[in-house]
Order: C-alpha cells, then sequence, then structure tokens
C-alpha cells in the first residue's frame, strides 16, 4: 500500500515538472516570435535615424608625434566649433585629440560632421595648442569630404596639407562655398585667413 505522504511528494513533483515545461514552453516561444514583432516599424525607425547629409572635416598628422592640433570648423550661420566649443547648431566635434595624453588609440586624428547641409561659406582652421614633440613644423593633413543624403555615399571635396609651424599658431586650411545639395561652388575655395578661436562663444 501507498503511504499518504508519499502520494504527495510524488503529486508535487509532477506538477512542478509540468510548471517548468510550460515557462520554458512559453520563453522559447517569445525568443521565437520576438524578431519577427513590428518589423516594418524597427526599419523605419533605422533609417529616420541616419542623418539625411553631413559634411565631414577631418585632420590628420603622424601619430608619432605628442602634439595636440586643433581642428576648428565653422559653417554658414553658425559658431565656431573647436575644443572649447564642441557643438553648434550645425557642427559638432566628435574627437577631440590631445596628442599622446590619456589617448589609448595611438592616432593623433580630430574629426567634426555637420547635422544636414546649409549654403553657405565652411571654414576650417587648424590651432597648434601643445607641442611636445620638438619637431616642427607639424605636418597636418586636412580632408573635406560630404555625404549628400541617406542614400549617396560620401565623397571627397578638398584635401589639403598644412605645415603648424609654433605653439598658438592658428591656419585656415580652406574656406568653400556648398550649395544646398551637397556640391561645391564653382570658385569658391580659398583660404584667406579667419580667425574662429577669437570668435568662439563665451
Amino acid at each position: 500500500m501507498f503511504d499518504s505522504d508519499d502520494f504527495d511528494t510524488d503529486g508535487t513533483i509532477v506538477f512542478r515538472d509540468l510548471i517548468t515545461l510550460a515557462l520554458a514552453g512559453f520563453v522559447a516561444c517569445i525568443v521565437v516570435l520576438l524578431p519577427h514583432i513590428n518589423p516594418a516599424k524597427a526599419k523605419l525607425r533605422t533609417e529616420s535615424a541616419e542623418p539625411p547629409g553631413n559634411v565631414v572635416i577631418e585632420i590628420r598628422w603622424p601619430d608619432s608625434l605628442d602634439a595636440d592640433v586643433d581642428l576648428w570648423v565653422q559653417g554658414p550661420g553658425d559658431v565656431p566649433v573647436g575644443y572649447s566649443n564642441k557643438s553648434g547648431r550645425l557642427f559638432n566635434l566628435l574627437r577631440d585629440d590631445l596628442g599622446h595624453r590619456s589617448d589609448l588609440s595611438g592616432l593623433n586624428y580630430e574629426v567634426a560632421y555637420s547635422r544636414g547641409i546649409v549654403a553657405g561659406e565652411y571654414v576650417v582652421n587648424l590651432h597648434l595648442y601643445r607641442d611636445q614633440s620638438g619637431s616642427l613644423p607639424i605636418p597636418v593633413t586636412v580632408v573635406a569630404s560630404v555625404k549628400p543624403s541617406a542614400g549617396e555615399s560620401t565623397r571627397q571635396l578638398l584635401a589639403t596639407t598644412i605645415a603648424l609651424e609654433r605653439e598658438g599658431e592658428e591656419r585656415t586650411a580652406f574656406r568653400f562655398r556648398l550649395d544646398a545639395h551637397g556640391n561645391l561652388v564653382p570658385g569658391s575655395v580659398h583660404d584667406l585667413p579667419i580667425a574662429l578661436r577669437a570668435r568662439r562663444p563665451q
């Protein structure tokens, strides 16, 4: 004969196993269905997050040199953007490189990008903030690129190399005009000096 205590224990084990299996089946169904829940809205959200167009300004100097070169940019009707003012209405400075200070990447590189394209003049300046390398002049490569819309690839507009010869020196790499579609306006490129650091917001 079965003892009533043994019967209660067996019933509890069966009930517990049944609940565990039901819960595991429910979790498996959720995991399988999760990627298929409203994929159209997920795709739309991803596409709308990509900016409609942008202007990218990059500078690069030799990685072996412990020098802090600063990128300063200004878009049409905007404030100058650089290390002490990292964003304006149009531009953002994404990377402020300090040379070898607090830099695990080993790259001497700064980049700024715009949120969209505004017709008008763009100014790109370089400033040698600090030089610990003792290897003046510092050669800095400057590249301006544009991505007119989300479906188009980025294309290079301008490139030059500037030699910075002393600490505190600020040089205009180039000034240029774009139309509303991100096309370079013919005859608009020049390097007439204009200071951006001195005009930064207080």
